[in-house]
């Protein structure tokens, strides 16, 4: 019987001695694919349409009042910067439904979680680079109306003072925003790697807590109940949240009942809870992904 001798062949592996770009270059990629794939860009032509159909709704009525200002000569804006997210929330919901459950369901429902914590990214990575993507493109959203009516306001050579300082204001409500729907519709869509549930939950969450708010309001104000049970019922909803803080703090025209938002001391503690409530919804996403892939 004959034996065959085993051999040894060196076929000319080398270690790699390129740069290694480390967590901070993961994280940076991560948050640039999830913030692009947020709108579509790097995805098929059917993943673009609803986030970009939806981009335009948010933009085409700025444009609509940028058109009216300069044609009738208005003195102003028909919409403050502050109240045009408000008044196209059904929009934002819809963003955040759509785009939330894309954004992390996936990567729970094919498994891939793992993968991206295996070196050098870490969890807490992951969810940093989720959040800033999610909350960035939602800012992207409600902002560009506000920058075409700034433009447009200019234009129309409306007051420079007055339109700056409005659209300072608006940016710095549509900031806040963009955090607290942002972590509240990432919280809801990671609790199930089933994108069909993610929408459906978002929506419940920012659209019923809206309309039962604002039906209780209204049930207060026809009560002849006020200002101050008005504003203490509006801690209960995101949308009335945002609004309470801006009417108290960035000179907004409140959208409740009666128009009277809360006063600077109520509106302290609508600050305190957005806050709180970012800080909470960050917390349960590294939370939930301290248990994936274990």
């Amino acid at each position: 019987m004959s034996t065959e001798s085993t051999q040894i062949h060196n076929i000319g592996y080398r270690n790699y001695d390129g740069p290694r770009l480390g967590r901070a270059y993961a994280r940076r990629s991560l948050f640039s694919q999830s913030l692009r794939g947020a709108y579509g860009l790097g995805r098929s032509a059917k993943s673009k349409v609803l986030p970009m159909i939806l981009f335009a709704v948010m933009c085409v009525p700025a444009a609509i009042m940028v058109a009216v200002a300069v044609t009738t000569k208005a003195d102003d804006l028909p919409l403050d910067y502050t109240r045009y997210a408000i008044v196209l929330q059904a929009v934002i919901s819809l963003f955040l439904a759509a785009q939330a459950p894309q954004t992390v369901s996936r990567d729970l429902r094919f498994k891939t979680v793992p993968l991206y914590f295996s070196r050098p990214i870490e969890r807490g990575d992951y969810v940093l680079a989720k959040f800033a993507a999610m909350t960035s493109a939602l800012f992207v959203l409600t902002a560009a109306p506000l920058l075409v009516l700034y433009v447009g306001a200019l234009l129309a050579k409306l007051d420079f003072t007055d339109q700056s300082a409005g659209f300072a204001q608006g940016l710095v409500s549509v900031a806040l925003l963009s955090l607290l729907f942002s972590g509240i519709a990432l919280v809801i869509s990671a609790i199930t790697p089933r994108r069909g549930f993610g929408i459906a939950a978002v929506i419940a969450v920012l659209t019923i807590s809206y309309g039962a708010v604002s039906t209780v309001q209204a049930i207060a104000f026809e009560q002849g109940s006020g200002a101050d049970t008005i504003s203490w019922l509006g801690l209960f909803s995101p949308i009335t949240l945002i609004d309470g803080v801006q009417t108290a703090f960035l000179g907004a025209t409140s959208a409740f009942p009666g128009g009277e938002g809360p006063s600077s001391g109520v509106g302290v503690v609508y600050v305190l809870v957005v806050l709180g409530l970012i800080a909470g919804c960050y917390g349960a996403l590294m939370r939930r992904y301290r248990k994936v892939g274990l």
